[in-house]
This record gives C-alpha cells, sequence and structure tokens, in this order.
C-alpha cells in the first residue's frame, strides 16, 4: 500500500541529492564521457572470443541493455503497475487513524490489517526487484566510483559464487561498501537514504520466507542476537512502509537520473555532428587505453558504434 504524501515528501527530500550525484560525478569524472557510459550500460564481454560465427572479429568491449538490462526493463514494468494500481487515497496520517485499535470497529481494522499484510508481501518481492537487480547495483557502483575519481570500470563483475575469483564483489557488498559508504561524506543523506533503506538480513529474510506476520508486525525468523547483520527481531508495518517508500524513491530518482544522463549528452552530440568520444580502459588483450565514438540517433534518443545512416 502507498502513500501518495509520503513519497512526495521523500521525493523532495532526495531529489536534491541525486541533482548532487549527478553534479560530482560530472565534476570528478577523469574522462568526459564516463557519465554517459553508465547510461549506455558498457561493459566487458568475454564470450566474443568464442564466437565464430561472424565474419569479422567482435571487440569484447560492448554497450547496450545485455541480459540485465531486459531483466531490469521487465522487472520495472512490473514495479510502475504496482505504483499505478496501489496508491491509497487516505494519507498515511489518517490512514493509521483507521487501523488504531477500537473494540467497536475490531472487524473493519482486522480486514484493513489483512489487506495491508498481502499488499506488503507484494512490496516484499518488489523490494528484492530492485535492491537484488544487477542492473541498478552495477550503475550505481559506477557513479560512486566517479565521484570517488576513478574511471568507469569497464571490467566489473558481480560474484554469482564464494569460489569466484576477480569480481567487483557480492551484492551485499558492492551496496554496503562501494556504493553507500562512498556517498557519506559528499552526499550525506543520499546515505541515509541507502542506510535506512538497504538492510541484508530484511532482504534475505525475504528471499528465504524466513518471516511472519502477526498483527501489524512482521517477525523476522533470521534473527541471531550475536550476529550484527541479523539483529533485527521485529519491524512494525509502519517501519516497513517507511523503509519501502524511501526505496521506491531511490528507485525513481535513479531513472531519472539516467533519462538526464542521457538527454544532456544527446544534446551534447548536437554540437560535436552527433558523436561523442568515449575512453575505454582495456585489459584485454593488453592494459591499454583506447579512444573511439559512439553515434547519437536523435529520432530514437540511442546510440551506436556506427553514424545512422
Amino acid at each position: 500500500m502507498l502513500f501518495k504524501d509520503l513519497l512526495d515528501q521523500k521525493y523532495k527530500e532526495l531529489r536534491p541529492q541525486f541533482e548532487q550525484l549527478y553534479y560530482l560525478a560530472l565534476k570528478r569524472q577523469t574522462h568526459d564521457s564516463d557519465l554517459l557510459l553508465i547510461h549506455l550500460n558498457a561493459f566487458y564481454n568475454s564470450e566474443t572470443h568464442t564466437w565464430n560465427n561472424l565474419e569479422e572479429k567482435m571487440s569484447p568491449y560492448m554497450f547496450g541493455l545485455s541480459h540485465e538490462g531486459h531483466s531490469e526493463h521487465t522487472h520495472h514494468n512490473f514495479i510502475g503497475e504496482y505504483m499505478k494500481k496501489n496508491m491509497s487515497d487516505k494519507s498515511l496520517t489518517d490512514y493509521l487513524l483507521d487501523v488504531e485499535f477500537s473494540a467497536a470497529r475490531r472487524v473493519e481494522i482486522d480486514i484493513l490489517t489483512f489487506k495491508e499484510s498481502i499488499s506488503i508481501q507484494t512490496e516484499m518481492l518488489i523490494y528484492l526487484k530492485i535492491w537484488e537487480s544487477d542492473s541498478f547495483i552495477k550503475k550505481f557502483f559506477q557513479l560512486a566510483n566517479l565521484i570517488d575519481g576513478r574511471a568507469y570500470d569497464w571490467h566489473y563483475k558481480l560474484m554469482t559464487t564464494s569460489r569466484e575469483r576477480g569480481t567487483t564483489g557480492s551484492r551485499d557488498v558492492i551496496i554496503r561498501r562501494k556504493i553507500r559508504d562512498k556517498f557519506e561524506k559528499d552526499i550525506p543523506r543520499l546515505y541515509a537514504a541507502f542506510k535506512r533503506s538497504y538492510n541484508f538480513q530484511i532482504r534475505n529474510s525475504i528471499a528465504h520466507s524466513q518471516y511472519s506476520i502477526l498483527g501489524r508486525h512482521i517477525q523476522l525468523n533470521n534473527y541471531v542476537k550475536e550476529d550484527p547483520f541479523s539483529h533485527i527481531r521485529v519491524q512494525s508495518f509502519e517501519e516497513w512502509t517507511d523503509r519501502f517508500h524511501e526505496t521506491l524513491v531511490i528507485y525513481t530518482l535513479y531513472h531519472e537520473l539516467l533519462g538526464i544522463i542521457n538527454h544532456n549528452y544527446g544534446v551534447v552530440s548536437t554540437q560535436m555532428g552527433d558523436a561523442v568520444p568515449i575512453r575505454i580502459t582495456r585489459q584485454d588483450p593488453i592494459t591499454e587505453i583506447e579512444y573511439r565514438y559512439v553515434h547519437y540517433r536523435a529520432a530514437f534518443k540511442d546510440w551506436g558504434w556506427q553514424p545512422d545512416k
């Protein structure tokens, strides 16, 4: 169940933080088009070395949706539908008054609480769709990299098994240490938003169905007193509502930021013959810097390696 007043409040608080994120990334990027590479989802694909059905050998340095981009589009559509169809016609304050204990209204309150519990379990699925998203994590990692004065990482690789070597890290490590913590000094409110929204224990509790709903509380069955990452025993519905709304606003502003990046580089390209130079920090076949151009198609607001004919 969503509350427009709470979403609007959080959007108003967080939009300036994303403007600051964009400004810092633009200012501190070590090549003028590294921000564009985030929108383009630039990546290294070692599988090209095994392709033998093409006349010309393809470069392993690519950009485009890839599997993670198509996945993001699928989940984005689901999240959008939920947001359109589950907005309460009441403010959060008024709704909480409706569910305050009253012996005379007990049946009505039980029905409202049950409906809210069903809605929250759908929100839990959305919570996973956002905080488990390969594309969401990767692009925030690249933004944090840029404000840290580092180059776009073409060789970013998410760890999928504990035996993998040469990876950027696990989802949890990347989110907490390589994204969230990088925001603490320069964008403290965004750091706080990540800290308030993302929680490793809650994510795992949802992913493994280790929770139960009792009244207006969510009991986390993966609570471990001695573990600092599993120390939450109970989340009230009100606490969940705040966490989930903050997550949705981060997600919304993230997509808006990607749109702004694409638009602004599109404007730049029109002043440069519809082409923008990019930098590829190669490690294959040797460590070197390669410069190439990407070409903008204004009619479609997209990019390609070759100019539109």
